[in-house]
């Protein structure tokens, strides 16, 4: 490998271990899985909730990667943006997210937007804390909606079922855009530390540097996933990021 070649490889890699620690440094304990990475020969990121061989390095472990350190880090946080909106796992799901969307009343693109924050589109994604899948649902969660485990399959195996999860997920969002109708900030505050803190908190985010950045990520996410559809309407051409 030339050195130009070799110094494109190494600036990408920095690049990827930095965007996707950002990415999930931004959610809190209850909501973040490993994160393993590396760039493949075409420059395009690629990572997994686990080691699948030895190309994967481990980006980020459960809480080490904090906001403080990289949460100023504006450049990178661009790159992952761009990167989730052209994720690969996003077309093959967006049929699941649509028929959800439609039967629960909830936006495609805060959909999308909140499984790019959970899970990066990992349907294997599962967090320190037990959240499991796409859209990083607590086992206690999906009890509330219904879901139980049995001798055959427990609750947490359930829940990587891909439609079970998100058809949970957007259930659970229905519900909150109910409970703070036109306050989207208090929807995902609530989706991420829980409806009780924010109650307790009089009804405000909650004065956590985590789920303050998390609603801050995921407003942001939906901005661009709703642009994205406008120019899709348009007929405007979306590139696909890769890193370079």
């Amino acid at each position: 490998m030339s050195r130009p070649a070799q110094g494109r490889r190494e600036s990408a890699r920095c690049g990827l271990t930095i965007a996707l620690a950002l990415f999930f440094g931004l959610a809190p304990a209850v909501s973040r899985a490993d994160v393993y990475g590396y760039i493949d020969e075409q420059g395009v990121a690629r990572f997994a909730a686990e080691k699948l061989d030895d190309r994967y390095q481990l980006l980020s472990k459960g809480n080490r990667f904090g906001m403080l350190t990289l949460g100023g880090d504006g450049a990178a946080r661009s790159a992952l943006k761009e990167r989730l909106l052209a994720h690969p796992n996003l077309k093959l799901y967006e049929p699941l997210l649509k028929s959800a969307s439609v039967e629960f009343a909830v936006e495609l693109s805060l959909l999308k937007a909140v499984m790019a924050a959970e899970s990066g589109f990992n349907p294997d994604a599962v967090s320190p804390k037990g959240a499991v899948g796409l859209m990083q649902i607590m086992p206690g969660t999906a009890e509330r909606y219904g879901l139980s485990g049995d001798g055959k399959r427990p609750i947490e195996e359930k829940l990587r079922d891909p439609k079970l999860n998100i058809r949970i997920g957007t259930r659970y969002l229905a519900d909150l855009l109910k409970l703070y109708p036109r306050q989207l900030h208090l929807v995902l505050a609530s989706y991420n530390a829980g409806e009780g803190a924010v109650q307790q908190h009089g009804n405000t985010v909650p004065p956590y540097d985590e789920t303050r950045a998390y609603v801050d990520w995921v407003q942001a996410l939906h901005q661009a996933f709703r642009s994205q559809a406008l120019m899709a309407a348009r007929g405007v051409k979306v590139e696909r990021a890769t890193v370079r």
